[in-house]
């Protein structure tokens, strides 16, 4: 997309705006001569069809810039100039992350604000009375009177404050706790003389810290479509992201220059020098976040939120086991639960940087999609909660022969009266050999084996999704992923596919529907996982599950088997539990029985992960030259006949 006439007018209205806002001088004389500029500008333009060469004017420097090389990408209500070269990290893949930050942004801000309105009401009722002096008593006001708009406007608008948050509060709830009153009150008789002792703790707006902004296209994102946000930090240790966010900010309009700032900074050093100054901070980087998750959990205040991606799953899938260890402390396993336990992994690596500070987190919502996965955790700080930690994670044993699989947590707590002692966990968990095939197990983790979403802010945030379906460009892919996760078991951790257990049997699989009501008539509960299309969460333990398998094989034999094979030695045994395959109402999901779309595959090829900032593609794979180049590489391998099927000539004969 090319830079056009709308363009140059809107970004001189922006320029004059900045330069008035900045220098504080009459803008009627830059004004004139940028008309006059423009003017002559987008003569030219026309003469050579719609491209232009502007020069920007930035605080008396004038710095040259071809908008020929730079295109505009469009996202939301943001939009960011990308230069050709690559410079700036940016991925169109992740505008589904995008989106689900959004959402939930949206939430905790609604949260937060109940929770402090809560909060202020409990205050209220508790508050101390006033001794009767020939008047009847009132109570002590804890709220100071209504201020003006105006007052109220300008407080609220400006953000360099002279008063500093507290780390102490509660999402940046500031307390007054010495009002200065300039006039004093006159005292007459039969009235009481009563100076406010406190003032009303008012909530400020959510600060963001984005650590890796690049582009800057998130907190642009942030800014201008999350209503009730306060300021936006952008920061980022490259020069050319920096100044591609600068230019970006520019770009996007009064909203953005007011709310979003730009820093040259080390995130992790940024991060530790302000602790607990950020109610929100985003952690988005190009591959693990480890590094940066100790500076983190002290950077985000008391009640806040943190939000972390991680692009390495070859490692946290089990590819590399003992990276995997060195970066998050947890060792993986190569299951069918693989994704799900590299969200686990995560969770328990954040639980243990933010217990090293007295604090602890809580889920809201944990996603793993296309090639990425994404966490949202609050962080609170208590040394007595934060006691609790060993109770949330478990050792994960995985059987080698089959899809058996336990968990051992790490502790256990016994209470008597009022006390309660905290004990480190029975175990193990499983003998020497697996009881359903003998086999050997592996063993992994510790993972986070407590529910890894909170289903009150997961219902939430799908409702604000679809009442503002059109604000999200990737909206039917998140309320896909949204609804999944809706159904999901909470208090199960991992899940078994159906397909291995066949495979492991050499059998026919039966029918999810089948399966599903199978457990349901057994008596337990069952769910899908927004993870695997196939994966099944169950609370039933694994000898009814291959029990259920057993009944199924006696109805539809399978071919003998050699003896020392896992399958041939759990179909071995006679079933202790006689299944019932007649199908169950509650079998399918409310969202599969009104058939809403819960998997959906990518929306345009290639969807998936880019290469770094400042890398140029010079690979001649013809995965890369368009679809008219596939089509003709595979034609012409497809009319080249192999060299051995080929007929000898004489000069093969010769040679040979």
């Amino acid at each position: 997309m090319l830079v056009t006439h709308s363009h140059v007018l809107k970004l001189q209205l922006k320029l004059v705006t900045a330069t008035r806002t900045r220098i504080g001088t009459n803008p009627l004389p830059l004004f004139k001569v940028w008309s006059f500029f423009c003017s002559k500008t987008i003569e030219r333009a026309e003469e050579k069809d719609h491209t232009l060469n502007l020069f920007l004017h930035d605080i008396g420097t004038t710095m040259s810039s071809d908008l020929n090389d730079y295109k505009i990408i469009k996202e939301g209500e943001a939009e960011i100039l990308m230069h050709a070269k690559n410079e700036v990290f940016y991925n169109k893949t992740q505008v589904n992350n995008r989106d689900l930050s959004i959402a939930v942004l949206r939430t905790f801000i609604s949260k937060r604000k109940q929770e402090h309105e809560a909060h202020l009401s409990k205050r209220t009722k508790g508050a101390p009375k006033i001794p009767e002096n020939n008047e009847p008593s009132e109570l002590v006001k804890e709220e100071v009177p209504d201020t003006t708009p105006e007052e109220d406007h300008k407080s609220n608008g400006e953000h360099k404050v002279e008063e500093e948050i507290s780390p102490e509060e509660p999402c940046s709830t500031v307390e007054e706790d010495s009002v200065k009153v300039t006039e004093e009150c006159s005292t007459t008789e039969g009235q009481i003389n009563v100076s406010e002792g406190k003032g009303r703790r008012e909530l400020k707006p959510p600060r963001v810290l984005e650590a890796l902004s690049a582009s800057g296209l998130r907190s642009l994102r942030y800014a201008r479509e999350v209503d009730g946000i306060g300021q936006v930090v952008a920061v980022d240790n490259d020069q050319a992201s920096v100044d591609a966010c600068r230019r970006n900010i520019k770009f996007n309009g009064s909203v953005a220059v007011a709310k979003v700032e730009s820093h040259l900074a080390d995130a992790r050093v940024y991060m530790l020098t302000h602790p607990k100054e950020f109610d929100v901070v985003d952690l988005d980087p190009y591959g693990s976040p480890s590094v940066f998750l100790d500076s983190a959990v002290q950077s985000v205040a008391d009640g806040g939120m943190l939000m972390c991606t991680a692009t390495d799953m070859a490692v946290l899938c089990g590819g590399n086991g003992e990276v995997c260890y060195s970066k998050y402390g947890s060792y993986p396993l190569r299951g069918k639960y693989c994704h799900e336990m590299a969200l686990r992994i995560v969770l328990a690596c954040i639980e243990s940087h933010a217990n090293r500070y007295k604090r602890y987190i809580v889920p809201v919502l944990s996603v793993q999609m296309n090639f990425y996965l994404r966490v949202f955790v609050r962080i609170y700080t208590s040394a007595s909660a934060m006691k609790n930690t060993p109770l949330k994670l478990s050792y994960v044993y995985q059987c080698t022969g089959c899809d058996s699989f336990h968990l051992q947590p790490i502790g256990r707590t016994i209470s008597k009266n009022t006390s309660v002692r905290y004990l480190p966990g029975f175990g193990p968990v499983v003998p020497q050999e697996c009881t359903d095939c003998g086999k050997k197990f592996n063993m992994g983790g510790p993972i986070w084996s407590a529910p890894i979403h909170d289903q009150e802010w997961v219902a939430a945030i799908l409702a604000d999704v679809k009442s503002m379906k059109d604000r999200y460009p990737a909206y039917d892919r998140i309320s896909a992923v949204l609804t999944t996760i809706s159904e999901e078991l909470p208090d199960v951790p991992l899940f078994l596919s159906l397909h291995n257990l066949c495979a492991t049997l050499k059998c026919t699989s039966p029918s999810a529907i089948m399966f599903r009501s199978a457990l349901i008539n057994a008596g337990y509960r069952i769910s899908g996982t927004h993870v695997n299309p196939l994966g099944l969460k169950s609370d039933a333990p694994m000898d009814v599950i291959w029990d259920i398998m057993r009944c199924w094989v006696k109805n539809h034999p399978v071919k003998p088997q050699p003896a020392d094979q896992p399958g041939s030695i759990i179909l071995a045994k006679e079933p202790v539990l006689q299944a019932n395959f007649a199908r169950a109402v509650s079998s399918l999901s409310k969202a599969q029985a009104k058939k809403v779309a819960r998997f959906l595959p990518n929306p345009e090829r290639h969807w998936g992960p880019k290469l770094r900032a400042g890398r140029q593609i010079t690979s001649k794979h013809v995965s890369l030259l368009g679809p008219e180049a596939i089509n003709g590489v595979i034609n012409q391998e497809d009319d080249e006949e192999p060299k051995s099927k080929k007929p000898r000539t004489e000069d093969d004969t010769v040679t040979s």
